[in-house]
């Protein structure tokens, strides 16, 4: 069996996360029970919602646990089966963590799916057609439930869950408006992925500004926003939001550090009598195969393109997730292991 390269949190951060809380760690990789298959993983994915993880406080899931591998989503081939229904060769989708190989029960209901990449590249699974990807049309069809001509408004519009949130919102014919950091992701933003705007948070570095910017890109108002952000950007979009409104909250990127993020005026939530639910997509594993199977389609037409930023070898993967953090990366976040 190979050798196997994974990385730990070796301790939990303190304000800031630092390249000093990760530990790479190398270690034999055990055999093969019956049932179970081990995967060679080909691409890490790197999300956002792992710095929350990191600390040991209540949060939607539970704290990575000191010692052990760090946990996320991956893609990989089976290069040795114990297991019926998967075979060497098989390209799959799981949750393997950020190390080399995964051994797997597979018996275990969705700890790994067979994927097909006739259309699709094995990497757009992490992204575009995967948890990402879902997220965006959860947040949009369950949350949102746009009409054709409703204006909405999404932040890290670039990112993996932004660009999909405009290709499925543009399949339904809304005006759409993304908030992205620096020239060139908005430029991406509104050439590559059609949408009708987008605007650079950099240049609008508080409320006033930002909600003068909104004003400007969405003339009839809001009426659905999807945040992955917080902060005095989702100060500014309430400023701008009709009534009955609609705002699916996925993530609060400003506050993964720790502080707090208050809201400057809760009450335009009641004047406009606003609907703002926050949700997990992995609690929502009904949806998955009509949202897949869309986001798919998609991708295999040439109707969304979405960018990676892609880190070499599983020694990179701290830092390129420090990156992604700071709004580094441009499109879906990974780490190349093949």
């Amino acid at each position: 069996m190979p050798q196997n390269k994974q990385i730990h949190l070796d301790n939990r951060p303190t304000g800031e996360a630092e390249l000093s809380n990760f530990k790479l760690v190398v270690g034999e990789t055990p055999a093969l029970a019956d049932d179970q298959v081990l995967v060679r993983h080909h691409y890490l994915s790197l999300d956002p919602y792992m710095r929350g993880r990191m600390n040991d406080s209540k949060s939607y899931a539970a704290s990575q646990p000191l010692g052990q591998t760090f946990q996320g989503g991956t893609v990989g081939e089976v290069v040795e089966s114990r297991h019926p229904k998967f075979a060497v060769g098989d390209k799959v989708v799981g949750f393997g963590g950020w190390q080399e190989y995964g051994v797997v029960d597979a018996n275990q209901p969705g700890v790994l799916r067979k994927v097909d990449t006739t259309h699709v590249p094995l990497s757009h699974y992490l992204g575009a057609v995967g948890m990402p990807g879902v997220t965006a049309w959860y947040g949009l069809v369950k949350i949102i439930a746009p009409k054709a001509g409703e204006t909405l408004v999404v932040t890290a519009a670039s990112g993996a869950v932004g660009s999909a949130f405009g290709a499925l919102a543009k399949a339904r014919g809304c005006r759409v408006v993304g908030i992205a950091g620096g020239p060139d992701k908005c430029k991406y933003v509104t050439d590559e992925l059609g949408f009708d705007a987008c605007i650079d948070y950099r240049q609008h570095p508080d409320v006033k500004s930002m909600s003068a910017a909104l004003k400007e890109a969405c003339p009839d108002g809001i009426d659905g926003y999807f945040e992955n952000v917080g902060g005095y950007i989702l100060d500014a979009v309430l400023l701008r939001l009709n009534a009955f409104a609609r705002i699916a909250l996925c993530g609060m990127i400003a506050g993964y550090d720790g502080q707090p993020l208050p809201i400057q005026n809760p009450t335009l939530l009641l004047i406009n009598r606003v609907k703002l639910e926050g949700f997990i997509v992995s609690e929502h594993m009904e949806v998955w195969p009509e949202a897949l199977k869309e986001l798919g389609t998609l991708v295999a037409t040439g109707k969304l393109r979405p960018r990676e930023s892609i880190a070499e070898g599983i020694e990179k993967a701290p830092e390129a997730f420090l990156g992604l953090l700071k709004g580094k990366n441009f499109g879906k976040q990974l780490v190349k292991l093949v």
